[in-house]
This record gives C-alpha cells, sequence and structure tokens, in this order.
C-alpha cells in the first residue's frame, strides 16, 4: 500500500479526527455486535499512546438527514466503545458546530471524543465541503480506519481529506494489503469463490477477477442464472432472466476456468421449515426452488480448493439464514479452514458464515467491509482511499 498510516505522523499533542465505522447492529438502545469496534481498537489505542486526543466520527443506519434521530444516535457505540478501553468516552451532541468545536478543542492528550451520526446532515451523502470543513476545524490530521465505507465519497470519508493531512488507520491498512493480494500480482493457483441471489450485482467482479484467477466457483443464487443458461430447468428457482445471456457470455469466456454446482439441495418452498431434498441438476421437481449446493458440489469445490494457494470468497452458497440450507456454505467455510491457503473473505454473509461456521479465526483475513471489498475486487478506485496522503 503506498498510502501513509499513522506511523507516519506524529501524533503527540494533536487532535486527531478518525473516521471509524461503527454502523453496528443494535436492540433496545444496546450494541449487538461490537466485532466493528473492536476492529478499530488497534488504531484508536495507538493514537493513545502516542499522546494524541482522539475525536471519532461515524455514520450509523440510515436517518433522514433533517437532524438528530434518537434511534441512530452513536451514543450506545461511544459507550460500547468505553468498556472496551476502560475509560470514559465524552459524547458530543452533533459532528459539526461551535458546540462542538469548543468541546474538541478542550480535548488533552488520551481524551476519547465521539462525534453524532454524520449522516444527521444532508450534506454527509452529498460530500458537500462546506460541512467537510467544519468537520476538518475539529481536528489536526485526519485518519480514516472506515474501510467499509471508502466506497463512499461522503464528507466524513473524502471530503475532509481535502482540508487535512489524511494517512489510515491500522485497519485500512490491514485491508488493502490482503484484498490487494488478490488484485496485485496474486500467489497462483488463484480461486475465486462468487455466491449470493444475483448476477446483475457481480457482472464488473466476475468480469475483473477473470482477468486474475485460474478458477472461480459460482454458486448461490446466482449459479441458477448460469445453471438455466446451460439449459438446466431450474422451475422455481430465482433465476435472472434479464442475466441468462450475460451468463452465457462469461462462461463462453472463461471456459473450464468456471464452477457450478453439479447438484443441489431443492424446497418445495422458500421457507425455513420447507421440505427439501438432494436433487441433480436435471431432476429438480416441479414447484420446487433450489436453495443450497449438494454434496457432489461440496466435494467437486474441495477438490479444486486443496491446490489453491490463494482463496478470495464473496457471498454464501445457498440461503444459509436457513439451517436446512447452510451446508452448503458451512462445508465450504470449513474446507477454507483446513487450507494452507491465503484466505481472504469478502465481508458481508461471507463474514457471518465463517463467524457462524466456528472458522472465522482461521481465515487469513475476513473484511469489515462487503460492499467496499466488492468495489476494490472489480478494479474501482475507492474515493475514501484515493483522498489519503501517498508516501513520498
Amino acid at each position: 500500500m503506498n498510502k501513509m498510516t499513522v506511523r507516519d505522523i506524529s501524533l503527540e499533542s494533536k487532535h486527531v479526527l478518525m473516521r471509524v465505522d461503527f454502523n453496528v447492529p443494535m436492540a433496545d438502545g444496546v450494541v449487538t455486535d461490537d466485532k466493528r469496534i473492536k476492529a478499530a481498537l488497534p488504531t484508536i489505542e495507538y493514537v493513545i499512546d502516542q499522546g494524541g486526543s482522539l475525536v471519532l466520527m461515524s455514520h450509523l443506519g440510515r436517518p433522514k438527514g433533517t437532524g438528530f434521530e434518537p434511534a441512530f444516535s452513536l451514543k450506545a457505540a461511544s459507550e460500547a466503545l468505553a468498556k472496551l478501553l476502560g475509560k470514559p468516552v465524552q459524547m458530543a451532541p452533533d459532528c459539526v458546530g461551535p458546540d462542538v468545536e469548543a468541546i474538541a478543542k478542550a480535548l488533552k492528550p488520551g481524551d476519547v471524543l465521539m462525534l453524532e451520526n454524520t449522516r444527521f446532515h444532508k450534506g454527509e451523502e452529498k460530500n458537500d465541503l462546506d460541512l467537510a470543513r467544519q468537520m476538518a476545524a475539529l481536528g489536526d490530521v485526519f485518519v480514516n480506519d472506515a474501510f467499509g465505507s471508502a466506497h463512499r465519497a461522503h464528507a466524513s470519508t473524502e471530503g475532509v481529506a481535502r482540508f487535512l493531512p489524511a494517512v489510515s488507520g491500522f485497519l485500512m491498512e490491514q485491508e488493502l494489503e490482503y484484498l490487494g493480494r488478490a488484485t496485485d500480482n496474486p500467489a497462483h493457483p488463484y480461486i475465486a469463490i462468487l455466491g449470493g441471489a444475483k448476477v446483475t450485482d457481480k457482472i464488473a467482479v466476475i468480469e475483473n477477477l477473470l482477468t486474475q484467477c485460474d478458477t472461480l466457483i459460482i454458486g448461490g443464487g446466482m449459479a441458477n442464472t448460469f445453471l438455466a443458461a446451460k439449459g438446466y430447468n431450474m422451475r422455481d428457482s430465482l433465476v435472472e432472466a434479464s442475466s441468462v445471456a450475460t451468463a452465457k457470455a462469461i462462461m463462453a469466456k472463461a471456459g473450464d476456468r468456471l464452477m457450478l454446482p453439479v447438484d443441489a439441495v431443492a424446497a418445495d418452498k422458500f421457507d425455513a421449515a420447507a421440505a427439501s431434498q438432494v436433487v441433480d441438476l436435471d431432476k429438480v421437481p416441479a414447484g420446487w426452488r433450489v436453495l443450497d449446493i449438494g454434496p457432489k458440489s461440496i466435494a467437486q469445490f474441495g477438490e479444486a480448493l486443496k491446490r489453491a494457494k490463494l482463496v478470495v470468497w464473496n457471498g454464501p452458497m445457498g440461503v444459509f439464514e436457513f439451517p436446512a440450507f447452510a451446508e452448503g456454505t458451512f462445508a465450504l467455510a470449513r474446507l477454507l479452514a483446513t487450507t494452507g491457503a491465503t484466505t481472504v473473505i469478502g465481508g458481508g454473509d461471507s463474514a457471518s458464515a465463517v463467524k457462524k461456521a466456528g472458522v472465522a479465526k482461521k481465515m487469513t483475513h475476513v473484511s469489515t467491509g462487503g460492499g467496499a471489498s466488492l468495489e476494490f475486487l472489480e478494479g474501482r478506485v475507492l474515493p475514501g482511499v484515493a483522498a489519503l496522503n501517498d508516501k513520498q
């Protein structure tokens, strides 16, 4: 990574404005999963140890952008952070304004201030430079450690970097290092695995990966469209009719580098309690739908994965939220845990799957940014990354 990090600048007695991704799940005003908060801890603790004071900012959910909304307050996130740090985290009434600026300027080395939700202002998502300038007034330097929001050119991710020296935090650095292994001179054999529901969401990713990887495995709902393009009657399965021609073109281009399921677990309805059976692809019963890959597919994919030196995975193999249709996804996760390959999990449902399968700690890297990791794998330039200062 050719971007400056917090190691490259002096932080002593500096007010550090840091973008984090505290867009965390909550229930009844309490954080129910603090994974993203924990992911930011190394950078937060480093700044404190180096004698800086911290002003943290993040978005949470999708408020209207017309001012404070209690349901989207970051107060619960600040309380969760305080417990993890073992020290107070002051909560600001807003993310900009004279009162917030006064609180930020009064911070002493080691103090931590959590700003209120940046999306309480419409200018955040519009990358309004006046809002960004007000944010920048709260710090001497800007640290971006929110990879999960790096694909968005917002005031708190891209705009603020125009007014302050801008460097990456450790989480951002780690994300770029490991995802970069999939796009910049990757190790071979390189196997990419894509799942999820829609082909249209991942056409650009597929096309870019086919310029890099040796084998591309496709599962999940999107595999149904490819199988339909091969002539299988997928019955009531999710198939994107508008993408069948695209799937045919991709298969023609990929040749034997593209692997698809060879059997499936079908259901009589889309329901956790549905009746299910393992079927060959040419024997999906009328009125039934494919909701997972079958045991033959798991075995075939597993054989391919044994040879890999690098594996990148984005998207589940089936409807893993339903226990009866989770085995394909979980089996794949367990297989990856036993390979000697570098394994990079592309966030979102894939990150959830390896956690539920109990093998998250056995993966080389589990991304915190589903959308950002997908755009990175497409080969796009992420605005929040491009805005950081280059190393000299």
